[in-house]
């Protein structure tokens, strides 16, 4: 295990994240294996794979059931690469196909409901807000933003360099009110929260250290609440409510993508689909014709 943790870490680059995802998938195939005295993974036959997996059925959705099963399959084709196995036994096993939903987003309305919720007259309000609108205006995933160091922005092109999944990194525009956000943030927020402390990274903690994901998310979560918006909200819901409202207001297919770090166009797609039904929603809505008496 040791070892394929430094292949996922160092060969795959995959972050922290994903290493908690397979690690978690093997622990609850290790306990299967206790519970059904099946021996340890070395042991695991093509037909104690297709019984595990008969038992994932019962009590998760087809979407997980995918993810555990592309886990093993990829501790095993380690495995198998060691010399330590002579087969993948989750290699024919077939991945439950999951309908895909429609990412979740709000209105601009809603968005423009929470900005004006916040109150800017404290140190921490005012760090809230550029989050709020560093999510919304970057579309960037929480880590990412999390990620982001001073040295990333650069204010002559007006432009963020964000580091992605896999090392993968992209310039994001920033538009005016977002620099002149940052800017002031910078310049008086920032020195009030770090204090004597001294690190690279944007965001910052009410400690003066770097921010983290859950911490950005409980401030969302803080943001919604005072709000009184009747909203599911996450960060994540931000970044579908960027390439939503991008779409909807004209913006290219490519250019969504490659905003959001897709590295296949179709992760991007799934966005027209929203973007078809909120202008079917507004027809109905607004052709006389349409409207049910």
């Amino acid at each position: 295990m040791e070892s394929f943790t430094d292949y996922l870490e160092g060969e795959r680059n995959y972050s922290t994240h994903t290493l908690t995802s397979y690690l978690t998938d093997i622990d609850h195939l290790l306990q299967f294996l206790k519970n059904e005295n099946f021996g340890d993974l070395e042991h695991v036959s093509p037909r104690i794979a297709r019984f595990y997996t008969a038992t994932l059925h019962e009590h998760y959705q087809p979407k997980s059931i995918a993810r555990k099963i592309s886990s093993l399959r990829t501790l095993y084709q380690f495995l198998q690469g060691e010399e330590w196995i002579n087969e993948n036994p989750f290699m024919d096993i077939e991945l439950p196909k999951a309908g895909k939903k429609l990412p979740r987003f709000i209105y601009p309305d809603e968005i423009e409901a929470l900005f004006q919720s916040i109150d800017t007259s404290t140190v921490l309000g005012r760090r809230n807000y550029l989050i709020l609108e560093f999510l919304y205006g970057t579309g960037c995933r929480v880590q990412e933003l999390c990620d982001v160091k001073l040295s990333d922005i650069d204010y002559f092109q007006d432009v963020v360099l964000l580091h992605g999944k896999g090392s993968k990194d992209r310039l994001v525009p920033l538009h005016k009110r977002l620099i002149d956000q940052l800017t002031d943030y910078v310049l008086t927020t920032r020195k009030d929260l770090l204090k004597k402390e001294h690190n690279p990274y944007l965001i910052l903690n009410h400690r003066g250290k770097p921010i983290t994901p859950r911490g950005v998310r409980m401030i969302i979560h803080k943001i919604l609440l005072e709000s009184g918006e009747n909203l599911n909200l996450s960060p994540h819901t931000l970044r579908h409510t960027f390439a939503t409202h991008l779409l909807n207001n004209g913006a290219d297919l490519r250019s969504v993508q490659e905003l959001l770090g897709h590295e296949h166009l179709s992760s991007t797609q799934i966005y027209t689909k929203v973007s078809k039904e909120t202008l079917k929603e507004s027809y109905m809505k607004a052709h006389p014709r349409a409207k049910r008496k």
